[in-house]
């Protein structure tokens, strides 16, 4: 039973440890005011501390965040990163593995956000997590650097899943168990990075390689 709930709920990719470059400090020298322009880049949203984040805070945004859409227009089932900006939330960019086996996407991030993913994990009950994390491993790598997973054990979650989401069966709140190996970074320079995951617990695996472009946000025109 619990390989079955594995390719219903596993959803692999995100391994961090704590390793992330810290922003540079901003050039506090006086310079001349740039010419005005009437479409103004819009202002990154407050990035969160996620390095501070408890186990049960990382685990259960993320949950919410892969619940929050219908099946046919869900992130974690996108396979080129059309997806990728579905359902995030401000001042934190989710990424995500696969329900089993590879995909490859190209995703657009925002400047000075950070990043979290898991490599591999479940939901369910306590035990099945136990069994679960026995078995997990993952690896994942930045820019050809290793990232270190980050085991966060059998945690109490809340979700509040969207009616047609693909991992639950009815919508509304939930009190459930989570677990995982997880990364964490610290939000990305600009310009291209190349991100890859790798997980697996028992039968199932998982496997993601992403093209990163790091940029502000292009501005909307006004009406």
């Amino acid at each position: 039973m619990l390989a079955r709930r594995l390719a219903g709920l596993l959803v692999g990719a995100l391994a961090l440890t704590t390793a992330c470059t810290s922003a540079p400090a901003a050039d506090r020298t006086a310079q001349p005011a740039p010419p005005a322009t009437d479409e103004p880049s819009p202002e990154p949203s407050t990035p969160l501390a996620v390095q501070s984040l408890t186990s049960p805070e990382l685990q259960s945004r993320w949950w919410n965040w892969a619940t929050a859409t219908a099946e046919d227009r869900n992130p974690v089932l996108d396979q080129d990163g059309h997806l990728c900006g579905q359902g995030q939330e401000d001042g934190i960019w989710f990424l995500a593995g696969t329900t089993g086996g590879a995909a490859t996407r190209t995703c657009t991030v925002p400047v000075g956000v950070p990043v979290v993913f898991p490599l591999v994990n479940l939901f369910g009950e306590s035990a099945d997590c136990l069994e679960f994390m026995n078995a997990a491993k993952g690896s994942a790598t930045l820019d050809g650097r290793s990232l270190t997973p980050e085991e966060l054990g059998s945690t109490p979650i809340r979700m509040n899943p969207r009616k047609g989401n693909p991992f639950t069966t009815t919508a509304g709140p939930l009190n459930t168990w989570s677990c995982g190996l997880w990364v964490r970074l610290d939000p990305l320079t600009p310009g291209s990075h190349e991100l890859t995951l790798r997980g697996e617990s028992g039968t199932f695996s998982t496997s993601v390689d992403y093209r990163l472009q790091v940029a502000r946000p292009t501005p909307t025109s006004a009406v």
